[in-house]
């Protein structure tokens, strides 16, 4: 359930925003439509800093202190340098494993095969959700432009994440040594969360309902009181005018949430297929890294030689970790002054979410046709830069059978 603005966290067990004073009273903010700079910035963060999910290879190093120590640096490497013992790959269908001959040349035809041979990321769903035939234009006909409000939005989460996180480049030689950057920084960051209690843009990788699946958690916390161990998964939107999104765009972000804690949560559960990884992404596990990846893991207290290392630490860090809360928390910035407009905790829905990402598969996978936003919601035409070439505008669209 959404709360109003007005509710704080005050009985929740994990910790506000750093900046946040504990009596700080949120005021009724109304709610309106929105202009067309912030209909861009439902995924604002995403667009640039992280619209490629292979961005300037850097590795992170944590900058501050956020609470005592739980556990030591020490103790959390020796435990994700543990193998694996009896554990086999799980058994998980792949969806380009397509029986007949009808659905193998559909799905060669797909947008997914098209445009996402790598895999989707958690972006690509909630863009999708948005609305479908706009999705279908950016892949047709070009990406969104990106406004003056998304570059802000982006600067304000890369100045949140440089606040508990720093980053040092990283030359990488091949493929594996990319990917192999791209765990690493999920290992680091999973050290900083439980020995600060608090980290920043942490990438994600997973196969999510018979796809892979790429995303970047805007910030995770960890709960003040010893006897829960869930973290809280947190989502951070900037808005131009002080006034709180319409209930679309609210969904869209609770997605977004619901999509991190679903690959959390399988994570943790050790549903990483490694050798599916491999063979998806045609790497070689038994790579050797580069001089300068292979020097940074050791003095990070895991030692890696091949990719392969990588990825069982990276599956050992998971082991290591609790299933994230089932509370998830939104919160709502002003652009100008950064002040808090309002925050939104709700509950996850498991089944709902999956319903949501199985429905995005449909189209991407070419099952069905794009479907248009619903009646209700036609006035996100208004804003929609291809609405001038879209068939919604006047009506002249059927709508395809759910």
């Amino acid at each position: 359930m959404t709360e109003s603005p007005s509710e704080s966290l005050s009985d929740s067990p994990f910790n506000r925003n750093i900046d946040d004073k504990k009596n700080d009273i949120v005021p009724e903010i109304p709610i309106e439509i929105v202009s067309e700079e912030e209909m861009a910035l439902l995924e604002a963060a995403l667009v640039s800093a992280r619209a490629s999910f292979s961005a300037i290879p850097a590795i992170r190093c944590s900058t501050f202190s956020f609470r005592s120590n739980v556990r030591s640096i020490k103790s959390i490497t020796a435990l994700s340098k543990r193998r694996l013992s009896g554990c086999s790959e799980p058994d998980i269908e792949d969806s380009g494993s397509l029986k007949s001959a009808q659905k193998k040349t559909r799905m060669a035809d797909s947008f997914l095969h098209r445009f996402r041979k790598k895999g989707l990321s958690v972006t690509d769903i909630t863009a999708t959700e948005w609305c479908e035939k706009q999705m279908e234009f950016v892949l047709l006909v070009g990406k969104r432009k990106v406004s003056k409000a998304m570059k802000k939005g982006s600067a304000r989460h890369a100045k949140l994440e440089e606040e508990v996180v720093k980053k040092v480049k990283v030359r990488i030689k091949s493929i594996e040594d990319r990917w192999a950057l791209k765990l690493l920084n999920f290992i680091t960051g999973v050290n900083q969360l439980l020995s600060e209690g608090l980290t920043r843009e942490l990438p994600l990788i997973g196969f999510a309902e018979g796809v892979w699946m790429v995303g970047v958690i805007d910030e995770i916390r960890m709960p003040v009181t010893e006897t829960i161990r869930n973290p809280l998964l947190v989502d951070t939107k900037t808005r131009v005018k002080d006034t709180l999104p319409a209930e679309p765009q609210r969904r869209n972000g609770r997605l977004q949430l619901m999509c991190y804690k679903y690959m959390w949560d399988d994570l943790v559960a050790d549903k990483f297929p490694s050798n599916k990884f491999f063979d998806f992404f045609s790497l070689n596990p038994h790579h050797i890294l580069s001089d300068e990846i292979r020097e940074m893991t050791a003095n990070s207290g895991f030692p890696a030689e091949t990719l392969d290392d990588v990825v069982r630490y990276y599956r050992n860090t998971c082991s290591m970790l609790s299933p994230a809360h089932d509370q998830l928390l939104l919160r709502y910035e002003l652009q100008k002054d950064h002040s808090l407009l309002g925050e939104d905790e709700f509950a996850y829905d498991s089944d709902w979410v999956k319903n949501q990402i199985q429905g995005c598969l449909e189209f991407w996978l070419g099952e069905r046709e794009a479907s248009y936003t619903p009646e209700e919601e036609r006035w996100k035409c208004g804003f929609c830069q291809y609405s001038s070439v879209c068939p919604a505008k006047n009506g002249n669209h059927n709508d395809p059978p759910s």
